[in-house]
């Protein structure tokens, strides 16, 4: 029953994460064909602020489904519900704050990443109108984490297929139609993602959450403050670890672009081979989000052994996901075509794209161990294998990449990262599997 459980759980968890960075696919793939390469590339650097704008704040949603399924696996749905609602203000306020503050972020993050002034301008007009989604973005990553919890992943499927459509059909008009190029990409993702939370709220009306004043006192009641702000504290390093490097990533393709003359054609193959391990790991998170779900159940019922079980499952299916994607886009890099048409950029991916395989292997084990430890909600460990990764595993071989300027050691840097952030993880599992397993779930 646990097995068919995670199957069910898991695919339509996988269906709704491939919509989910569908969004940025649609926006490249509309601007790759229908605009001059500088609004692809300069999307490529927008996309990196909003990676921290918004992943750094991953918290909210990774926070709500742990916490989330410990509640249901306790049978304590009013928890539940007082989690979604303390979350959901959270994510309110930070969403407000982003939007106030957006012309001093915008100017810190361009100022800080590297293009042409082509290419900068045309990332700020997707910047300035994407910016308006926050307060919508990152309450609908509550939403989606609360239904995740709840084990209730068609909500998160329903969501997921009405912000893509959206977008899609906003994309074309705004694109195609009226040719308002990056901007219009941006306005399109930020409106897509108002009419998704509004489809999502009207999701939990059907939950009958009763407004009274037990209700608020549970959610701000001081403890359980506390301990939203320790696991948020440590998820937020963990997230901005993670996301500095791709960003690092990002800025280093163009500086070794600009050193080897290739410039913006550099950027752009080395954004459409990050849309792939993006889309390879959503798809993987299928399976994370399906693992964190029923781990964090799990948990709040004492049950251990079937915790061993559903994660040895759930890595082999991550290493079968992304195996075959990876030699997928191998062994026929033509599938890249779907993306642009600009043949420079494709040439230039095609001499890259063998370390996708590496990345995106060695990437599932991470993320699905990363899904088990967030059902626990282990937010200290999470934070230190970030650390070791993107220090040890990482940075040394980006700074060789940088001096020498070679695109093919920068792909090894994200490999070293893939491996160390694996082999943290999973030695966390081991440790903990042959000591006392059962003092890590009791003591949440």
């Amino acid at each position: 029953m646990l097995y068919l459980a995670f199957l069910r759980l898991s695919v339509v968890n996988i269906l709704s994460n491939f919509l989910v960075p569908l969004a940025s696919v649609v926006d490249t793939a509309f601007l790759g064909h229908w605009a001059a390469v500088e609004d692809l590339a300069g999307v490529s650097l927008a996309t990196v602020l909003f990676n921290y704008l918004y992943w750094t704040f991953g918290f909210l949603r990774m926070g709500t489904t742990g916490l989330t399924a410990q509640a249901v696996g306790q049978g304590d749905d009013r928890e539940s519900q007082v989690i979604l609602v303390r979350n959901g203000a959270i994510a309110l306020g930070v969403g407000l704050g982003l939007v106030l503050l957006q012309d001093p972020l915008g100017w810190l993050g361009f100022h800080l990443l590297s293009g042409s002034e082509a290419v900068e301008a045309a990332g700020q007009a997707y910047y300035r109108s994407r910016a308006w989604g926050a307060p919508a973005t990152l309450i609908n990553f509550v939403l989606w984490g609360w239904f995740l919890g709840r084990a209730e992943g068609r909500w998160v499927l329903l969501l997921s297929a009405l912000a893509n459509g959206g977008n899609g059909l906003l994309d074309y008009g705004f694109i195609v139609v009226w040719g308002w190029g990056s901007g219009g990409a941006g306005l399109a993702t930020a409106l897509s993602q108002y009419l998704t939370l509004a489809a999502g709220l009207g999701l939990v009306a059907r939950h009958g959450i009763t407004w009274d004043r037990a209700l608020w006192q549970r959610v701000w009641d001081p403890a359980a403050i506390a301990r939203t702000v320790a696991f948020s504290r440590d998820i937020l390093i963990r997230t901005f670890a993670l996301v500095s490097v791709f960003a690092i990533f990002t800025n280093l393709s163009a500086i070794i672009g600009t050193a080897q003359h290739q410039g913006t054609t550099l950027l752009a193959a080395n954004a459409l081979l990050l849309q792939v391990v993006v889309l390879s790991a959503y798809l993987v998170d299928g399976l994370a989000f399906a693992t964190e779900s029923l781990v964090g159940q799990l948990a709040g019922q004492g049950r251990i052994r079937e915790m061993e079980r559903l994660l040895r499952w759930a890595m082999g299916w991550g290493l079968g996901v992304s195996a075959t994607i990876a030699l997928g886009i191998v062994i026929q890099p033509r599938l890249l075509s779907l993306l642009t048409n600009h043949p420079p950029v494709l040439q230039l991916a095609g001499q890259t794209v063998g370390w996708l395989v590496p990345v995106l292997v060695i990437g599932s084990l991470a993320y699905v161990l990363d899904g088990y430890w967030l059902g626990l909600t282990e937010g200290s460990l999470l934070r230190r294998s970030a650390l070791w990764a993107s220090g040890l595993g990482f940075a040394p071989l980006a700074l060789v990449a940088g001096l020498s300027h070679s695109i093919q050691i920068l792909w090894g840097a994200l490999v070293g990262f893939m491996v160390v952030r694996s082999l943290t993880l999973g030695w966390a599992v081991y440790d903990r599997t042959r000591s006392t397993p059962l003092l890590a779930i009791t003591r949440h």
